[in-house]
């Protein structure tokens, strides 16, 4: 019985752990696409960054104006969020199994999901900066709609 019970917990912490990594991996391929100009000047892209309700309450035309931002930012660097997912599974695989190795991974991703954060932080509040009195304050108008909204919870399984 013990041994299910430490069997069992030790699944759940890899699957929690794999679905940390796959977040951050989405993370860093949206903010990629950002910082490598494959986001063209087409209608503006849904995107969050940490940024939650304030994102979602910016007008298209900013939000636009903040995508060009952070693909001139760079958020990611030399960071290849595609090349961190080939090391994840590879270090899944890998017999005998490295915790450490497996942390490592999930450590730098996490750091580097930070620094996107802050990156896009930054843009949006240079970019609130900027806005003429009557446009901040739409935009808080939008916020505050946003933060009231009453949004359907996804059904539990």
């Amino acid at each position: 019985m013990a041994d299910e019970k430490t069997k069992n917990g030790r699944v759940l912490r890899i699957v929690l752990v794999v679905s940390l990594a796959l977040n951050l991996a989405v993370v860093g391929l949206v903010a990629g696409s950002f910082a490598s100009g494959r986001v063209g000047d087409g209608p503006p892209r849904s995107f969050d960054l940490g940024l939650g309700p304030m994102s979602r309450a910016l007008a298209p035309e900013d939000r636009r104006e903040i995508g060009t931002a952070l693909r001139h930012a760079r958020p990611m660097g030399e960071y290849n969020p595609r090349r961190q997912v080939t090391l994840m599974i590879a270090t899944l695989r890998a017999t005998p199994f490295d915790p450490e190795a497996l942390r490592d991974l999930i450590v730098e991703q996490a750091e580097h999901g930070t620094q996107i954060q802050n990156v896009a932080q930054d843009v949006v509040i240079d970019h609130i900066t900027t806005m003429s009195d009557e446009s901040r304050v739409a935009f808080a108008d939008r916020l505050q709609d946003e933060l009231t909204k009453v949004r359907p919870r996804p059904e539990r399984n």
